[in-house]
Protein backbone atom coordinates (compact mmCIF):
# COMPACT_ATOMS: atom_id res chain seq x y z
CA UNK A 1 0.00 0.00 0.00
CA UNK A 2 1.43 3.67 -1.09
CA UNK A 3 2.13 5.54 1.77
CA UNK A 4 -0.41 8.96 1.65
CA UNK A 5 1.31 12.26 1.10
CA UNK A 6 2.18 14.91 3.51
CA UNK A 7 1.40 18.20 3.01
CA UNK A 8 5.25 18.39 4.50
CA UNK A 9 6.84 16.42 1.90
CA UNK A 10 4.63 18.48 -0.88
CA UNK A 11 6.27 21.67 0.72
CA UNK A 12 9.50 20.88 0.30
CA UNK A 13 9.13 20.38 -3.49
CA UNK A 14 6.45 23.84 -3.47
CA UNK A 15 7.75 26.38 -5.65
CA UNK A 16 11.18 24.29 -6.66
CA UNK A 17 9.13 22.16 -9.35
CA UNK A 18 6.47 23.02 -12.39
CA UNK A 19 3.40 23.13 -11.28
CA UNK A 20 2.86 20.45 -14.32
CA UNK A 21 5.06 18.57 -11.94
CA UNK A 22 3.76 19.56 -9.00
CA UNK A 23 -0.22 18.50 -10.41
CA UNK A 24 1.02 14.88 -10.66
CA UNK A 25 1.45 15.03 -7.12
CA UNK A 26 -1.55 16.21 -6.12
CA UNK A 27 -3.24 13.85 -8.35
CA UNK A 28 -2.04 11.27 -6.24
CA UNK A 29 -2.61 12.91 -3.22
CA UNK A 30 -6.58 12.94 -4.46
CA UNK A 31 -6.90 9.57 -5.09
CA UNK A 32 -5.93 8.21 -1.96
CA UNK A 33 -9.21 9.53 -0.71
CA UNK A 34 -11.27 9.57 -4.29
CA UNK A 35 -10.84 7.82 -7.41
CA UNK A 36 -13.59 10.57 -8.99
CA UNK A 37 -10.82 13.52 -9.09
CA UNK A 38 -11.91 16.56 -11.65
CA UNK A 39 -8.32 17.66 -12.78
CA UNK A 40 -9.06 20.93 -14.09
CA UNK A 41 -4.76 21.58 -14.00
CA UNK A 42 -4.62 20.62 -17.51
CA UNK A 43 -5.23 22.53 -20.92
CA UNK A 44 -5.71 19.59 -22.71
CA UNK A 45 -9.31 20.21 -24.53
CA UNK A 46 -12.23 17.65 -24.20
CA UNK A 47 -13.29 18.38 -27.42
CA UNK A 48 -12.30 17.39 -31.39
CA UNK A 49 -12.71 19.03 -34.43
CA UNK A 50 -14.39 15.66 -36.07
CA UNK A 51 -15.32 16.74 -39.45
CA UNK A 52 -11.85 17.49 -41.14
CA UNK A 53 -10.54 14.46 -39.04
CA UNK A 54 -13.22 12.24 -41.18
CA UNK A 55 -12.44 14.03 -44.52
CA UNK A 56 -8.35 13.24 -43.82
CA UNK A 57 -9.22 9.25 -43.55
CA UNK A 58 -11.55 8.98 -45.83
CA UNK A 59 -8.92 10.82 -48.41
CA UNK A 60 -6.34 8.08 -46.79
CA UNK A 61 -8.46 5.42 -48.65
CA UNK A 62 -7.84 7.04 -51.98
CA UNK A 63 -4.02 7.84 -51.08
CA UNK A 64 -3.78 3.36 -50.49
CA UNK A 65 -5.76 2.92 -53.70
CA UNK A 66 -3.78 4.99 -55.92
CA UNK A 67 -0.29 3.47 -54.77
CA UNK A 68 -2.01 -0.08 -55.70
CA UNK A 69 -3.15 1.22 -58.54
CA UNK A 70 0.61 1.77 -59.61
CA UNK A 71 1.90 -1.64 -58.32
CA UNK A 72 0.70 -4.32 -56.07
CA UNK A 73 2.36 -7.52 -54.46
CA UNK A 74 0.30 -9.12 -51.66
CA UNK A 75 1.17 -6.36 -49.10
CA UNK A 76 3.63 -4.29 -51.14
CA UNK A 77 2.01 -1.20 -52.93
CA UNK A 78 3.51 1.39 -55.37
CA UNK A 79 3.88 4.93 -55.20
CA UNK A 80 1.39 8.06 -55.97
CA UNK A 81 1.49 8.81 -60.00
CA UNK A 82 0.81 12.47 -60.61
CA UNK A 83 -0.92 11.85 -64.06
CA UNK A 84 -4.75 11.79 -63.78
CA UNK A 85 -4.57 11.88 -60.05
CA UNK A 86 -7.16 15.02 -60.08
CA UNK A 87 -9.77 13.14 -62.06
CA UNK A 88 -9.02 10.03 -60.40
CA UNK A 89 -10.31 11.75 -57.06
CA UNK A 90 -13.37 13.03 -58.88
CA UNK A 91 -14.01 9.98 -59.84
CA UNK A 92 -13.32 8.29 -55.90
CA UNK A 93 -15.67 11.37 -54.74
CA UNK A 94 -18.72 10.64 -56.81
CA UNK A 95 -18.66 6.97 -56.18
CA UNK A 96 -18.27 7.10 -52.41
CA UNK A 97 -20.39 10.31 -51.35
CA UNK A 98 -21.51 8.14 -48.51
CA UNK A 99 -18.32 8.28 -46.73
CA UNK A 100 -17.54 10.17 -43.38
CA UNK A 101 -15.83 13.39 -44.44
CA UNK A 102 -16.46 13.58 -48.30
CA UNK A 103 -18.65 16.65 -48.82
CA UNK A 104 -15.77 18.63 -46.76
CA UNK A 105 -12.86 16.88 -48.87
CA UNK A 106 -14.37 17.35 -51.91
CA UNK A 107 -14.41 21.19 -50.83
CA UNK A 108 -10.88 21.36 -49.78
CA UNK A 109 -10.38 20.34 -52.60
CA UNK A 110 -12.33 22.74 -55.24
CA UNK A 111 -11.32 25.53 -52.66
CA UNK A 112 -7.63 24.91 -53.77
CA UNK A 113 -8.30 24.52 -57.49
CA UNK A 114 -11.13 27.89 -57.69
CA UNK A 115 -10.03 29.75 -54.51
CA UNK A 116 -6.36 29.69 -54.93
CA UNK A 117 -5.54 28.70 -58.24
CA UNK A 118 -3.85 25.67 -57.74
CA UNK A 119 -3.04 23.26 -60.58
CA UNK A 120 -5.52 20.16 -60.37
CA UNK A 121 -3.24 17.33 -60.68
CA UNK A 122 -0.05 19.23 -58.57
CA UNK A 123 -2.75 20.16 -55.66
CA UNK A 124 -4.11 16.48 -55.36
CA UNK A 125 -0.37 14.85 -56.11
CA UNK A 126 1.11 17.16 -53.02
CA UNK A 127 -1.92 15.79 -50.09
CA UNK A 128 -2.47 12.27 -51.93
CA UNK A 129 1.65 11.84 -51.70
CA UNK A 130 1.91 13.67 -48.37
CA UNK A 131 -0.90 11.79 -46.76
CA UNK A 132 0.87 8.38 -47.87
CA UNK A 133 4.12 9.65 -46.46
CA UNK A 134 6.43 7.87 -48.13
CA UNK A 135 9.11 10.87 -48.73
CA UNK A 136 10.80 13.32 -47.27
CA UNK A 137 9.37 16.90 -46.42
CA UNK A 138 10.00 18.78 -49.63
CA UNK A 139 10.21 21.68 -49.30
CA UNK A 140 11.22 20.86 -46.03
CA UNK A 141 9.95 24.23 -44.38
CA UNK A 142 6.56 23.13 -45.81
CA UNK A 143 4.54 21.74 -48.56
CA UNK A 144 4.06 24.38 -51.56
CA UNK A 145 0.60 24.11 -51.43
CA UNK A 146 0.02 23.34 -48.09
CA UNK A 147 2.03 26.23 -47.03
CA UNK A 148 -0.59 28.94 -49.10
CA UNK A 149 -3.65 27.06 -47.17
CA UNK A 150 -1.86 27.68 -43.82
CA UNK A 151 -0.71 30.86 -44.32
CA UNK A 152 -4.14 32.41 -45.29
CA UNK A 153 -5.41 30.58 -42.05
CA UNK A 154 -2.94 33.07 -39.87
CA UNK A 155 -3.14 35.76 -41.74
CA UNK A 156 -6.88 35.20 -40.82
CA UNK A 157 -6.64 34.19 -36.93
CA UNK A 158 -3.52 36.74 -36.27
CA UNK A 159 -3.68 39.31 -38.52
CA UNK A 160 -7.59 40.02 -39.63
CA UNK A 161 -6.52 39.30 -43.11
CA UNK A 162 -4.52 42.97 -43.22
CA UNK A 163 -2.22 43.15 -46.20
CA UNK A 164 1.46 43.99 -46.10
CA UNK A 165 4.05 45.10 -48.26
CA UNK A 166 5.93 42.12 -47.91
CA UNK A 167 4.66 38.22 -47.80
CA UNK A 168 4.68 35.86 -44.75
CA UNK A 169 6.50 32.61 -45.04
CA UNK A 170 5.67 29.74 -42.94
CA UNK A 171 7.52 26.43 -41.32
CA UNK A 172 5.15 23.89 -40.07
CA UNK A 173 6.33 22.50 -36.94
CA UNK A 174 5.73 19.53 -33.86
CA UNK A 175 3.20 21.61 -32.26
CA UNK A 176 4.33 24.91 -30.17
CA UNK A 177 6.82 23.29 -27.69
CA UNK A 178 8.75 22.03 -30.94
CA UNK A 179 8.64 25.55 -31.92
CA UNK A 180 9.56 27.15 -28.66
CA UNK A 181 12.68 24.84 -28.99
CA UNK A 182 13.96 25.58 -32.49
CA UNK A 183 13.74 29.51 -32.19
CA UNK A 184 15.36 29.36 -28.69
CA UNK A 185 18.40 27.19 -30.26
CA UNK A 186 18.62 29.18 -33.45
CA UNK A 187 18.74 32.87 -31.47
CA UNK A 188 21.36 31.69 -29.56
CA UNK A 189 23.27 29.65 -32.78
CA UNK A 190 23.53 32.56 -34.56
CA UNK A 191 24.40 34.93 -31.97
CA UNK A 192 21.29 37.02 -31.55
CA UNK A 193 21.01 35.71 -28.08
CA UNK A 194 24.10 34.92 -26.29
CA UNK A 195 24.50 33.49 -22.54
CA UNK A 196 23.87 35.90 -20.16
CA UNK A 197 22.58 38.81 -22.36
CA UNK A 198 19.52 40.15 -21.11
CA UNK A 199 16.07 39.11 -22.43
CA UNK A 200 12.29 39.67 -20.78
CA UNK A 201 9.34 37.78 -20.31
CA UNK A 202 5.81 39.66 -20.69
CA UNK A 203 3.93 37.73 -17.18
CA UNK A 204 2.29 35.92 -16.14
CA UNK A 205 3.51 33.63 -19.12
CA UNK A 206 3.32 29.83 -19.75
CA UNK A 207 6.13 27.70 -17.59
CA UNK A 208 8.64 26.68 -19.80
CA UNK A 209 9.24 30.44 -20.87
CA UNK A 210 10.13 30.74 -17.31
CA UNK A 211 12.15 27.87 -17.67
CA UNK A 212 13.76 27.50 -20.38
CA UNK A 213 16.12 31.08 -20.43
CA UNK A 214 17.66 29.87 -16.95
CA UNK A 215 19.06 26.36 -18.32
CA UNK A 216 22.63 26.34 -17.98
CA UNK A 217 23.64 26.60 -21.54
CA UNK A 218 21.31 30.32 -21.91
CA UNK A 219 21.41 31.18 -18.52
CA UNK A 220 20.15 34.67 -19.38
CA UNK A 221 19.52 37.82 -17.61
CA UNK A 222 15.47 37.71 -17.06
CA UNK A 223 13.37 41.04 -17.34
CA UNK A 224 9.57 40.35 -15.76
CA UNK A 225 7.25 42.65 -17.55
CA UNK A 226 4.33 42.30 -15.19
CA UNK A 227 0.51 42.38 -15.94
CA UNK A 228 -0.37 44.68 -13.22
CA UNK A 229 -2.65 46.70 -14.34
CA UNK A 230 -6.22 47.33 -12.34
CA UNK A 231 -9.54 48.83 -12.96
CA UNK A 232 -10.97 51.50 -11.22
CA UNK A 233 -12.40 49.26 -8.83
CA UNK A 234 -9.04 47.47 -8.22
CA UNK A 235 -9.56 44.25 -10.16
CA UNK A 236 -6.78 43.13 -12.60
CA UNK A 237 -7.36 43.76 -16.17
CA UNK A 238 -3.61 41.56 -17.24
CA UNK A 239 -2.81 44.42 -19.19
CA UNK A 240 0.66 46.11 -18.71
CA UNK A 241 0.58 49.43 -17.65
CA UNK A 242 3.23 52.21 -19.57
CA UNK A 243 5.46 52.06 -16.91
CA UNK A 244 6.31 48.52 -16.99
CA UNK A 245 6.58 48.20 -21.01
CA UNK A 246 8.85 51.50 -20.45
CA UNK A 247 11.59 48.74 -19.36
CA UNK A 248 11.75 47.45 -23.33
CA UNK A 249 13.68 50.68 -23.67
CA UNK A 250 16.44 49.42 -22.31
CA UNK A 251 18.57 48.72 -25.54
CA UNK A 252 20.41 45.94 -23.62
CA UNK A 253 17.12 43.50 -23.86
CA UNK A 254 17.51 41.88 -26.69
CA UNK A 255 14.61 39.98 -27.03
CA UNK A 256 10.86 39.85 -25.73
CA UNK A 257 8.97 37.04 -25.08
CA UNK A 258 4.74 37.09 -24.80
CA UNK A 259 2.21 34.89 -24.51
CA UNK A 260 -1.28 36.21 -26.19
CA UNK A 261 -3.93 35.45 -24.58
CA UNK A 262 -1.91 34.85 -21.50
CA UNK A 263 -1.17 32.32 -19.36
CA UNK A 264 -3.03 31.73 -16.78
CA UNK A 265 -5.41 34.39 -17.18
CA UNK A 266 -6.28 33.83 -20.90
CA UNK A 267 -6.45 37.89 -21.35
CA UNK A 268 -5.33 39.37 -24.78
CA UNK A 269 -3.25 42.59 -25.10
CA UNK A 270 -5.69 45.35 -25.61
CA UNK A 271 -5.28 47.99 -28.64
CA UNK A 272 -3.58 50.32 -25.72
CA UNK A 273 -1.62 47.91 -24.61
CA UNK A 274 -0.28 46.76 -28.40
CA UNK A 275 0.07 50.55 -29.31
CA UNK A 276 2.28 51.48 -26.45
CA UNK A 277 4.30 48.54 -27.32
CA UNK A 278 4.70 49.43 -30.95
CA UNK A 279 5.82 53.23 -29.73
CA UNK A 280 8.42 51.93 -27.71
CA UNK A 281 9.85 49.61 -30.55
CA UNK A 282 10.06 52.41 -32.99
CA UNK A 283 11.22 55.20 -30.61
CA UNK A 284 13.52 53.65 -28.48
CA UNK A 285 14.02 50.05 -28.92
CA UNK A 286 14.35 48.99 -32.54
CA UNK A 287 16.26 46.38 -32.89
CA UNK A 288 14.09 44.37 -30.27
CA UNK A 289 13.07 40.55 -31.33
CA UNK A 290 9.42 40.30 -30.24
CA UNK A 291 8.35 36.07 -29.98
CA UNK A 292 4.58 35.68 -29.76
CA UNK A 293 3.23 32.92 -28.96
CA UNK A 294 -0.60 33.09 -30.08
CA UNK A 295 -2.26 29.63 -29.41
CA UNK A 296 -5.22 30.45 -27.56
CA UNK A 297 -6.05 33.76 -29.88
CA UNK A 298 -9.20 32.14 -31.79
CA UNK A 299 -10.64 32.11 -28.41
CA UNK A 300 -10.95 35.74 -28.50
CA UNK A 301 -13.16 37.96 -30.09
CA UNK A 302 -11.31 40.57 -32.99
CA UNK A 303 -8.09 39.25 -32.26
CA UNK A 304 -4.82 40.85 -33.60
CA UNK A 305 -1.24 39.72 -32.71
CA UNK A 306 1.97 41.54 -32.54
CA UNK A 307 2.60 40.24 -35.98
CA UNK A 308 0.11 42.02 -37.31
CA UNK A 309 1.01 45.31 -35.35
CA UNK A 310 4.23 45.27 -35.49
CA UNK A 311 5.48 42.69 -38.35
CA UNK A 312 9.11 43.67 -38.66
CA UNK A 313 10.13 42.38 -35.30
CA UNK A 314 7.55 39.81 -34.36
CA UNK A 315 7.93 35.90 -34.96
CA UNK A 316 4.56 34.41 -34.58
CA UNK A 317 3.85 31.26 -32.85
CA UNK A 318 1.04 29.30 -33.39
CA UNK A 319 -0.20 25.74 -31.97
CA UNK A 320 -3.78 24.21 -33.55
CA UNK A 321 -3.86 21.91 -30.63
CA UNK A 322 -5.92 23.59 -28.86
CA UNK A 323 -8.51 25.38 -31.35
CA UNK A 324 -8.72 21.47 -33.31
CA UNK A 325 -8.13 19.51 -29.89
CA UNK A 326 -4.94 17.79 -31.60
CA UNK A 327 -2.32 18.20 -28.94
CA UNK A 328 -1.41 14.54 -29.97
CA UNK A 329 -1.02 15.27 -33.48
CA UNK A 330 1.62 17.70 -32.83
CA UNK A 331 0.83 20.29 -35.24
CA UNK A 332 2.34 23.86 -35.14
CA UNK A 333 3.68 27.07 -37.01
CA UNK A 334 6.48 29.50 -36.97
CA UNK A 335 5.11 32.65 -38.80
CA UNK A 336 7.91 35.44 -39.91
CA UNK A 337 7.62 38.53 -42.28
CA UNK A 338 10.56 38.51 -45.45
CA UNK A 339 11.34 41.56 -44.32
CA UNK A 340 12.53 41.04 -40.76
CA UNK A 341 14.59 42.19 -37.54
CA UNK A 342 16.47 39.25 -37.29
CA UNK A 343 17.71 39.34 -40.78
CA UNK A 344 18.80 42.67 -40.24
CA UNK A 345 20.64 41.58 -37.05
CA UNK A 346 22.55 38.77 -38.59
CA UNK A 347 23.78 41.08 -41.57
CA UNK A 348 25.21 43.04 -38.60
CA UNK A 349 27.06 40.46 -36.80
CA UNK A 350 30.65 40.81 -35.75
CA UNK A 351 33.02 39.60 -38.97
CA UNK A 352 34.44 36.31 -36.38
CA UNK A 353 30.65 35.79 -35.72
CA UNK A 354 30.17 36.01 -39.60
CA UNK A 355 32.70 33.84 -40.12
CA UNK A 356 32.05 30.74 -38.20
CA UNK A 357 28.35 31.05 -39.20
CA UNK A 358 29.73 30.33 -42.20
CA UNK A 359 31.44 27.17 -41.61
CA UNK A 360 28.47 26.30 -39.66
CA UNK A 361 26.14 26.71 -42.58
CA UNK A 362 28.46 26.48 -45.79
CA UNK A 363 27.19 22.95 -46.93
CA UNK A 364 23.51 24.88 -47.03
CA UNK A 365 24.52 26.84 -49.28
CA UNK A 366 27.33 28.28 -51.72
CA UNK A 367 26.73 32.11 -49.85
CA UNK A 368 25.26 30.90 -46.45
CA UNK A 369 25.71 34.52 -45.42
CA UNK A 370 23.07 35.12 -47.00
CA UNK A 371 20.19 32.46 -45.66
CA UNK A 372 17.54 33.94 -43.86
CA UNK A 373 16.88 33.51 -40.29
CA UNK A 374 13.34 31.04 -41.15
CA UNK A 375 15.78 28.83 -43.29
CA UNK A 376 18.31 28.80 -40.87
CA UNK A 377 16.05 27.62 -38.08
CA UNK A 378 15.24 24.71 -40.21
CA UNK A 379 18.27 23.73 -40.63
CA UNK A 380 19.04 24.10 -37.35
CA UNK A 381 15.96 22.09 -36.15
CA UNK A 382 17.77 19.30 -37.48
CA UNK A 383 21.27 19.90 -36.30
CA UNK A 384 22.11 21.46 -39.56
CA UNK A 385 23.79 18.43 -41.00
CA UNK A 386 20.48 16.75 -41.27
CA UNK A 387 19.08 19.55 -42.78
CA UNK A 388 18.05 17.27 -45.55
CA UNK A 389 15.49 15.51 -43.64
CA UNK A 390 14.10 19.09 -41.55
CA UNK A 391 10.22 19.40 -41.50
CA UNK A 392 7.13 18.60 -40.35
CA UNK A 393 5.90 14.74 -41.25
CA UNK A 394 3.76 15.10 -44.31
CA UNK A 395 0.67 13.35 -42.92
CA UNK A 396 0.31 15.81 -40.36
CA UNK A 397 1.10 18.48 -42.53
CA UNK A 398 -1.85 17.28 -44.69
CA UNK A 399 -4.07 17.12 -41.45
CA UNK A 400 -2.93 20.59 -40.80
CA UNK A 401 -4.31 21.49 -44.31
CA UNK A 402 -7.48 19.99 -43.86
CA UNK A 403 -7.94 21.37 -40.25
CA UNK A 404 -7.13 25.36 -41.69
CA UNK A 405 -9.18 24.64 -45.40
CA UNK A 406 -12.09 23.68 -42.80
CA UNK A 407 -11.82 26.57 -41.30
CA UNK A 408 -11.35 29.71 -44.08
CA UNK A 409 -14.45 28.12 -45.71
CA UNK A 410 -16.28 28.69 -42.36
CA UNK A 411 -17.39 31.70 -43.38
CA UNK A 412 -19.85 32.25 -40.56
CA UNK A 413 -17.14 30.96 -38.03
CA UNK A 414 -20.08 28.20 -37.20
CA UNK A 415 -16.90 26.24 -35.24
CA UNK A 416 -15.36 29.24 -33.73
CA UNK A 417 -18.30 29.83 -31.96
CA UNK A 418 -19.06 26.54 -31.03
CA UNK A 419 -15.46 26.32 -29.23
CA UNK A 420 -16.00 29.87 -27.67
CA UNK A 421 -19.50 28.73 -26.37
CA UNK A 422 -17.89 25.99 -24.84
CA UNK A 423 -15.17 28.13 -23.09
CA UNK A 424 -17.71 30.69 -22.27
CA UNK A 425 -20.29 28.78 -20.66
CA UNK A 426 -18.11 26.71 -18.32
CA UNK A 427 -16.48 30.21 -16.74
CA UNK A 428 -20.21 31.31 -16.12
CA UNK A 429 -20.88 27.63 -14.32
CA UNK A 430 -17.76 28.24 -12.15
CA UNK A 431 -18.48 31.68 -10.88
CA UNK A 432 -22.15 30.39 -10.45
CA UNK A 433 -20.73 27.92 -8.58
CA UNK A 434 -19.02 30.68 -6.81
CA UNK A 435 -21.81 32.70 -5.83
CA UNK A 436 -20.06 35.70 -7.58
CA UNK A 437 -21.39 37.64 -10.64
CA UNK A 438 -18.97 37.00 -13.61
CA UNK A 439 -18.38 40.23 -15.11
CA UNK A 440 -17.34 40.84 -18.79
CA UNK A 441 -14.00 41.33 -19.50
CA UNK A 442 -12.66 42.57 -22.96
CA UNK A 443 -10.19 40.67 -24.75
CA UNK A 444 -11.31 37.40 -22.53
CA UNK A 445 -10.47 33.93 -24.33
CA UNK A 446 -12.24 31.81 -21.33
CA UNK A 447 -9.57 29.19 -22.63
CA UNK A 448 -8.44 29.24 -18.56
CA UNK A 449 -9.32 31.71 -15.94
CA UNK A 450 -7.45 32.71 -12.69
CA UNK A 451 -8.97 33.12 -9.23
CA UNK A 452 -7.39 34.48 -6.63
CA UNK A 453 -7.59 33.58 -2.94
CA UNK A 454 -7.44 36.46 -1.39
CA UNK A 455 -9.50 38.24 -3.28
CA UNK A 456 -12.12 35.81 -3.05
CA UNK A 457 -11.77 36.20 0.20
CA UNK A 458 -12.65 39.66 0.55
CA UNK A 459 -15.16 39.18 -1.83
CA UNK A 460 -16.85 36.86 0.19
CA UNK A 461 -16.14 38.13 3.66
CA UNK A 462 -14.31 41.19 3.11
CA UNK A 463 -10.98 42.88 3.66
CA UNK A 464 -10.21 41.37 7.64
CA UNK A 465 -10.34 38.12 6.42
CA UNK A 466 -8.56 38.24 3.60
CA UNK A 467 -5.72 39.30 5.94
CA UNK A 468 -6.43 36.54 8.22
CA UNK A 469 -6.07 34.03 5.55
CA UNK A 470 -2.81 35.36 4.59
CA UNK A 471 -0.90 36.01 7.72
CA UNK A 472 -2.55 32.20 8.68
CA UNK A 473 -2.23 30.33 5.94
CA UNK A 474 0.05 29.50 3.00
CA UNK A 475 -1.15 29.51 -1.01
CA UNK A 476 -0.08 25.40 -0.49
CA UNK A 477 -2.48 24.92 2.80
CA UNK A 478 -5.42 25.97 0.03
CA UNK A 479 -4.22 23.63 -3.23
CA UNK A 480 -3.43 20.59 -0.71
CA UNK A 481 -6.63 20.95 0.78
CA UNK A 482 -8.67 21.13 -2.08
CA UNK A 483 -6.98 17.91 -3.43
CA UNK A 484 -6.88 16.19 -0.32
CA UNK A 485 -10.92 17.52 0.76
CA UNK A 486 -12.49 17.92 -2.27
CA UNK A 487 -10.60 16.13 -4.97
CA UNK A 488 -9.67 18.70 -6.65
CA UNK A 489 -6.80 19.81 -8.80
CA UNK A 490 -5.44 23.49 -9.99
CA UNK A 491 -1.89 24.99 -11.11
CA UNK A 492 -0.20 27.42 -8.80
CA UNK A 493 -0.62 31.07 -10.07
CA UNK A 494 2.83 31.79 -8.67
CA UNK A 495 4.08 28.78 -11.41
CA UNK A 496 3.19 31.14 -14.30
CA UNK A 497 4.82 34.24 -12.77
CA UNK A 498 1.29 35.33 -11.87
CA UNK A 499 -0.13 35.88 -7.93
CA UNK A 500 1.15 33.32 -5.10
CA UNK A 501 -2.01 32.82 -4.10
CA UNK A 502 -3.95 32.48 -7.64
CA UNK A 503 -4.88 29.20 -8.93
CA UNK A 504 -5.36 28.34 -12.62
CA UNK A 505 -8.56 27.21 -13.47
CA UNK A 506 -8.31 25.27 -17.27
CA UNK A 507 -12.07 25.43 -18.78
CA UNK A 508 -11.23 23.36 -21.75
CA UNK A 509 -10.50 19.95 -20.02
CA UNK A 510 -13.74 18.61 -18.11
CA UNK A 511 -17.39 18.21 -18.05
CA UNK A 512 -19.53 21.55 -18.09
CA UNK A 513 -21.11 20.73 -14.55
CA UNK A 514 -17.75 19.95 -13.38
CA UNK A 515 -17.19 23.84 -13.22
CA UNK A 516 -19.62 24.36 -10.98
CA UNK A 517 -19.17 21.68 -8.46
CA UNK A 518 -15.36 23.32 -8.57
CA UNK A 519 -16.49 27.01 -8.12
CA UNK A 520 -18.83 25.43 -4.99
CA UNK A 521 -16.03 23.57 -3.28
CA UNK A 522 -13.66 26.85 -3.74
CA UNK A 523 -16.54 28.77 -2.13
CA UNK A 524 -17.46 25.78 0.90
CA UNK A 525 -13.67 25.68 1.49
CA UNK A 526 -13.79 29.65 1.88
CA UNK A 527 -16.74 29.51 4.00
CA UNK A 528 -15.38 26.67 5.99
CA UNK A 529 -12.23 28.88 6.95
CA UNK A 530 -14.61 31.66 7.71
CA UNK A 531 -16.55 30.14 10.22
CA UNK A 532 -13.37 28.95 12.16
CA UNK A 533 -12.59 33.20 11.65
CA UNK A 534 -15.50 33.70 13.23
CA UNK A 535 -15.20 31.29 15.86
CA UNK A 536 -11.61 32.66 16.96
CA UNK A 537 -13.34 36.48 16.72
CA UNK A 538 -15.55 35.39 18.99
CA UNK A 539 -13.59 33.92 21.51
CA UNK A 540 -10.87 36.89 21.75
CA UNK A 541 -13.68 39.30 22.55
Amino acid sequence: MNKQITKEELSKIYGKISPFELKDKLISLAKENNKSILDAGRGNPNWTASTPRQAFFTFGQFAVKETQRTWQKEDLAGMIQKNGIYQRLTEFISENYSLPGIELLNEIINYGINTLGFNEDDWVFELTDGIIGDNYPFPDRILIHIEKIVHDYLMKELCTNKEFNTPFDVFSVEGGTAAMCYIFDSLVANSLLNPGDKIALMTPIFTPYLEIPHLPHYNFDVVNIHANEVDNEGNPTWQYPKEELEKLKDKNIKVVFVVNPNNPASIALSKECKDNLKTIVEKHNPNLMIITDDVYCTFVDNFSSLIADIPYNTLAVYSLSKYFGVTGWRLGAIMLNQDNIFNKLIKELPKETKERLHERYKHLSLKPENLSFMDRMVADSRQVALNHTAGLSTPQQVQMAFFCAFALMDKEDKYKKLTKDICKNRKKLLFDGLEIELKNQPHDAAYYTEINLLDLAKCKYGENFSRYIEKNFKPLDMIYNLANNYSIILLNGDGFASSQWSLRVSLANLRDNSYFIIGKSLKNMIDDLSYDWKNKLELSM
